[in-house]
């Protein structure tokens, strides 16, 4: 549980609105289950460009990239966390920089650019392509 933090300006556009605030939650929720990810269940509430997350979550993976699905949107700069889930090992969340790639991250945290489709992996289906990252975006980084 805890607040994350999330560049305001970049992300995905969700229905009719501007960075200046986050979407609705009923647009949130829908884009989370669009995802294919666990959003049932979920109270989302929205306070400017902060959105508020509560319920549970099957696992830990799954409650990171649901804070990874309603933080990386245009609008959200915060998503306070109250997901209860099982324990598990929590990965670190790393935010893109311009002239990033799946690769050079992967040689940051990894010391191996050639492990950056376990980067890739844990951020499906958030990315849908090892080349389709930008500059704001927030990824799961899980451990070595």
């Amino acid at each position: 549980m805890g607040i994350w933090d999330f560049v305001k300006s970049a992300g995905a556009m969700l229905g009719i609105g501007s960075a200046e605030a986050a979407p609705a939650p009923e647009d949130l929720k829908a884009s989370v289950a669009k995802l294919g990810l666990p959003a049932d269940g979920l109270d989302i509430k929205v306070d400017g460009d902060k959105v508020i997350v509560s319920g549970s979550a099957p696992s830990q993976e799954l409650k990171e990239k649901i804070i990874l699905a309603l933080g990386n949107v245009t609008g959200v700069a915060k998503v306070e966390d109250n997901i209860t889930t099982p324990a598990g090992d929590a990965a670190t969340f790393y935010t893109v920089q311009k002239g990033d790639t799946l690769s050079a991250i992967s040689k940051k945290q990894y010391g191996d650019a050639n492990k950056y489709n376990k980067i890739f992996e844990a951020n499906k289906p958030m990315l849908s392509h090892p080349d389709k990252i930008y500059p704001g975006q927030v990824l799961r980084i899980p451990k070595a």
